[in-house]
């Protein structure tokens, strides 16, 4: 079969190489999915950048998310419940930047008919991670600010859309100013750019000076900090990614006089954390929430696999408009 491999970490347009390896056969307790399209997420760039928080063993194929047809099952009973179906391939060892991938029966989860595939293919991380932050990790009450940076992010629109539609208030931070009027027109409460002045005065501005309980962050360095000094009383930051690769500097007499916490979330440890009814219900949940265009993603430009160093490059880039998709055929 065709794959994305790359033999080194570094720049994903220039180690990421297509070539033919082996087709994959599916051991016990698996399936084997024909891959129908992946999307290019950040996660993915930082695994082929070697900055991610886990690394696979070398050569290597990207990929944590994806939708495919199951064609083959290993022993096992799970498996049998979905050969033949389509399915959202949820592979946390990467791989799915290919002709097929093979992963644990559990992780293949059957989507709904009426999802199309552009939106089956990025079914997973973004959704569930928008879900996990705000309906459980955070439980941010109705009315209340949850202040987010990178929110020009297909998360963040997410984040947006979401708040609109469960009754919390989003306080987004971007880096250009002129995207501030295209995420008031999609439904954000407020909308500051981290280029026109510091983060922390923004926020108590529009806050009345009390700052915020709730706020999630993906970028770290200096853009982390002045969510964490945005904070009011008590407030909670939570870290989910690190774009920026840098440390958040923080000051401990805030954490300690104003009990404010930073606390970190990977949707792998979450998703282990839930029971099977648990999982199920949360499908269900972003399935219902996509038909409502809640959680639909916008679909930028669609790749053949033979393209993959133009993928990625346009991934890569800041301000790029949609979710980039691999189509393995």
């Amino acid at each position: 079969m065709k794959a994305a491999v790359f033999d080194a970490f570094g720049e994903p347009s220039r180690v990421l190489q297509v070539r033919e390896v082996p087709t994959p056969i599916p051991g016990p307790g698996q399936i084997r999915a024909r891959m129908i399209a992946s999307p290019v997420n950040p996660s993915d760039l930082l695994v082929v950048q070697g900055l991610y928080g886990v690394l696979p063993a070398l050569p290597s194929i990207p990929g944590f998310e994806g939708v495919g047809v199951v064609d083959a099952v290993g022993p096992g009973l799970l498996g049998r419940f979905v050969k033949g179906k389509r399915v959202a391939v949820i592979n946390s060892a990467g791989g799915n930047w290919a002709e097929y991938a093979v992963i644990p029966a559990r992780q293949a989860r059957p989507i709904p008919d009426d999802i199309p595939d552009e939106q089956a293919a990025a079914y997973f991380v973004n959704p569930a991670t928008v879900l996990a932050l705000t309906r459980h990790v955070l439980a941010v009450p109705r009315g209340e600010w949850l202040l987010q940076a990178a929110a020009g992010s297909t998360l963040g629109r997410m984040i947006i859309k979401l708040g609109r539609h469960d009754g919390f208030k989003t306080l987004s931070v971007v880096r250009r100013p002129e995207a501030i009027a295209e995420l008031k027109a999609l439904g954000g409460d407020a909308v500051i750019s981290s280029s026109e002045g510091p983060i922390e005065e923004q926020v108590r501005k529009i806050t009345g000076g009390a700052g915020v309980r709730y706020a999630i962050d993906p970028v770290g360095g200096a853009t982390g900090m002045g969510l964490f000094r945005s904070l009011g009383e008590g407030g909670r930051l939570v870290l989910y990614g690190t774009l920026s690769g840098e440390p958040i500097p923080v000051d401990p007499r805030l954490v300690i006089s104003g009990r404010r916490s930073i606390e970190g979330f990977w949707l792998g440890h979450w998703m282990r954390e839930r029971s099977i009814p648990a999982a199920l219900m949360l499908f269900r949940e972003i399935a219902s929430l996509i038909r409502q265009n809640v959680l639909s993603s916008e679909i930028g430009r669609i790749y053949p696999l033979d393209r993959i160093q133009d993928a990625v490059r346009e991934a890569g880039q800041a301000g790029h408009q949609g979710k980039i998709l691999v189509r393995p055929r």
